[in-house]
């Protein structure tokens, strides 16, 4: 028995990470027809929009779908909890701030609470405050990422330890390998945001796509690091723009030109010139564009294959 997926309703032990300002109905709806947990991310979009996205996500599903609401970033928190309960959402997934003062509004109304963290120390506050799964986010993952830069294999079993509730890894996984390994930490499942960019549904510009087949171990860098601001992308043309520039300018014209207006540059117009893309670490093992049904499904079987091995080497 899986009890993330008993409390999420899903197939598979599968979540889609939240994806910001790039996130769309397509993917998200997809995401929940193949077994998972499809998630709108509300990232710095105005409630109107991610209204929009929400009510065309339910025009392509019925199986349940998430919304991520990063607090630190969002325009209007209370408005994008509103959302989550005027449209009856299955799950939130709370990132990027203190998740205590939202979650019993949530509960209430019999909404399942992810809370993301990034410490084991985040991850019992989370528990105490009533989140029903932790999300364990790590280093490699795509996006922005805590400053304290701890990986994933190491996350995993500190938060497993902390707490009683499911924990879900985020951070480098994109194939059966990786959920094999996660399972066998003793976590619930995975969360994915780069392999999921590389799918048949994903509707974003083939150079992001393509820039993520091509990629190999040094295919990402980190930005913002000198303003405690980490976040990892690909290594494009504006990426390395971005690194020239963030020691001679100030804060305010650095997030000005990291702001989400770029992201949507580099990943639906295509321009990796004038925007970037995130990525995590994990798309060096991209190689390949399958439907998200597709993924799933070789996901699992792989990860069954290789607990099995596992298991005859002990």
């Amino acid at each position: 028995m899986n009890r993330l997926t008993d409390i999420l309703n899903i197939q598979y032990p599968i979540l889609q990470g939240g994806m910001g300002n790039i996130s769309n109905a397509k993917l998200t709806a997809a995401v929940s027809e193949a077994g998972g947990l499809g998630t709108i991310g509300a990232g710095t979009m105005l409630p109107d929009e991610v209204e929009e996205i929400i009510l065309e996500t339910k025009t392509f599903t019925d199986y349940p779908f998430a919304l991520n609401i990063p607090l630190s970033v969002t325009l209007s928190v209370e408005q994008m909890v509103g959302l989550v309960l005027k449209h009856q959402l299955s799950a939130v997934s709370l990132s990027a701030g203190n998740p205590a003062p939202f979650i019993s509004a949530f509960k209430e109304k019999g909404i399942a609470v992810i809370c993301v963290v990034a410490s084991a120390k985040q991850a019992k506050k989370a528990e105490a405050a009533g989140a029903d799964i932790i999300v364990a986010e790590g280093y490699e993952a795509a996006g922005i990422n805590s400053s304290l830069e701890t990986t994933t294999l190491t996350l995993i079993p500190q938060v497993i330890d902390a707490v009683s509730i499911p924990v879900v890894a985020a951070g480098g996984i994109g194939d059966g390998r990786g959920l094999a390994s996660i399972l066998a930490l003793g976590g619930s499942g995975v969360q994915m945001g780069t392999r999921l960019i590389a799918t048949k549904e994903a509707p974003f510009h083939e150079n992001y796509k393509n820039t993520l087949l091509e990629a190999d171990d040094k295919g990402t860098v980190i930005l913002g690091r000198s303003f405690g601001k980490v976040r990892r992308v690909m290594k494009t043309p504006y990426a390395d723009y971005l690194l020239r520039i963030e020691n001679e300018v100030p804060l305010e014209h650095y997030a000005e030109q990291t702001s989400e207006d770029y992201h949507r540059i580099g990943a639906l117009k295509g321009e990796l010139d004038k925007g970037f893309i995130n990525g995590g670490q994990i798309s060096s093992l991209v190689s390949d564009i399958p439907t998200v049904a597709e993924l799933f499904t070789r996901m699992v079987e792989e990860a069954k294959g290789k607990l099995r091995e596992a298991q005859r080497l002990l």
